[in-house]
C-alpha cells in the first residue's frame, strides 16, 4: 500500500491539461529575459543612428541655453522637451522588450490565458506557511542560481568595463559623433558578451524548472487509478465509449449481412438477418437486425450479395424484440424461422457459403 501511495508515475495528460488551466506551466523566467534582451539590442542596433540624432538634437538644444537667463519657465521648457526626446528614443525599444517578453513565454509554452492565478487565494496570508516557504529547497536553489549568475555578470562586465576607463582619455578628445559611435560598439561587445552569459544559464534553467515542474506532477500509483475511475465516470467519457462501441458492432454487423441465409422484414420498419448451418449451430442465428434507416441499410446490402428477403412482419417484430445479435433464436420462433428458411430452400435461393 506505501507503494501506491508514491509518487512515482510521471504525470498523465489530464494532470498536466488540469495544471496547465491553473496557470501552472513548466516556463523559464530566463528564457524569456533572453529573448527579451536580444530584441532589446537588436532594435538598439536597428534604431541607433535614429537615438544618436535625437541625442545630438538634445545636446544643440541644451547648447542654444547657455545665453539664457534661468528661471521656472526655463526649467520647465527643458523638462518637457528632455521628457518628450527620451520617451520618443524609449518608447520603440520598450515596446519591442514588451513584445519580446510576450513571444518569450509563448515560445516556452504556447497560448494559455485563464484568469485562475488572479483569483485571491487567502490560504497563502497564512504566516506560518508563508515562513515555511521562504526556506524550501527551491527557494535555495534560486537563491543559489540569482547569486551565481549576478556574480558572473558583475565579474566579466567589470573586466571589460575597466578596459573600457583606460580608453576614456583618449575618447574625451574625440567628437560627439565619434564618442557615441565609440560607445556603440562597446556596448555591442558587452551586450553581446553578457547575452552569451545568460544564455547559458537560461538553458540550464530551462532544463531545471521543467524537471521541477514535472517531479512536482509526478503521481502516485493510487492517484493513477482513482483518476481513470474518475474519466471512466464521467458521463461525457461513458457516452463517447458508448458511441464508439455501438459504432464498431454496427460495423461488423453490416459485414455479416452478406453471409445471412435470409433476410426477414415486416416490410418497412423492421429487418432480422438470420444464418443456419446445422454443423457449427444447433438453431439459426441472428446475425443483425435493425428499424427504419438500418433495417434500410440491411436490406440494400441483402439485395446486392443476392440474400433472399422476405416479409413477414409478425415473425420480423418478434425475432427483433426477442433475439440479440449473434444469439440463436429461442424455441417458440423454432417453427416459424424453419417455414421461412424451408421456403427459401425450395425456392433454391439459399446462399451457397
Amino acid at each position: 500500500m506505501a507503494d501506491d501511495m508514491e509518487k512515482t508515475e510521471d504525470p498523465t495528460a489530464k494532470k498536466l491539461s488540469d495544471a496547465r488551466a491553473e496557470g501552472n506551466v513548466a516556463k523559464s523566467q530566463d528564457i524569456v529575459g533572453v529573448v527579451a534582451l536580444f530584441m532589446a539590442i537588436l532594435g538598439l542596433l536597428m534604431m541607433f543612428n535614429f537615438i544618436a540624432e535625437r541625442v545630438l538634437d538634445l545636446s544643440r538644444y541644451y547648447l542654444s541655453l547657455m545665453t539664457r537667463e534661468i528661471d521656472r519657465e526655463l526649467l520647465m521648457d527643458m523638462a518637457v522637451v528632455t521628457f518628450r526626446e527620451f520617451l520618443i528614443m524609449a518608447l520603440p525599444i520598450s515596446l519591442i522588450v514588451a513584445i519580446a517578453g510576450v513571444a518569450g513565454n509563448v515560445i516556452q509554452i504556447g497560448f494559455n490565458f485563464t484568469t485562475k492565478p488572479l483569483i485571491p487565494n487567502f490560504s497563502k496570508l497564512d504566516p506560518i506557511k508563508g515562513f515555511a516557504n521562504l526556506i524550501t529547497l527551491h527557494k535555495l536553489m534560486e537563491s543559489v542560481k540569482i547569486t551565481l549568475k549576478s556574480l558572473t555578470a558583475m565579474g566579466i562586465g567589470f573586466v571589460f568595463f575597466w578596459y573600457y576607463i583606460q580608453e576614456l582619455p583618449t575618447v574625451a578628445l574625440f567628437s560627439l559623433g565619434d564618442q557615441l559611435s565609440w560607445l556603440r560598439d562597446k556596448a555591442i561587445v558587452l551586450a553581446s558578451v553578457m547575452l552569451i552569459i545568460i544564455f547559458v544559464y537560461a538553458i540550464v534553467d530551462l532544463f531545471l524548472t521543467r524537471k521541477q515542474y514535472f517531479d512536482k506532477l509526478k503521481m502516485s500509483k493510487q492517484e493513477v487509478k482513482d483518476e481513470m475511475k474518475n474519466m471512466e465516470g464521467d458521463p461525457h467519457v461513458k457516452a463517447k465509449i458508448r458511441q464508439i462501441q455501438f459504432q464498431a458492432a454496427r460495423k461488423r454487423m453490416m459485414a455479416a449481412v452478406p453471409t445471412a441465409d435470409v433476410v426477414i422484414t415486416n416490410p418497412t420498419h423492421y429487418a432480422v438477418a438470420i444464418v443456419y448451418d446445422e454443423t457449427k449451430h444447433h438453431a439459426p442465428v441472428v446475425v443483425a437486425k435493425g428499424v427504419d434507416n438500418i433495417a434500410i441499410q440491411i436490406k440494400k446490402i441483402a439485395r446486392e450479395n443476392g440474400v433472399h428477403i422476405v416479409q413477414n412482419p409478425p415473425l420480423a417484430r418478434s425475432l427483433y424484440k426477442e433475439v440479440d445479435i449473434d444469439r440463436p433464436i429461442p424455441e417458440m420462433l423454432f417453427a416459424a424461422v424453419a417455414e421461412v428458411l424451408a421456403y427459401v430452400y425450395k425456392m433454391g435461393k439459399k446462399r451457397k457459403v
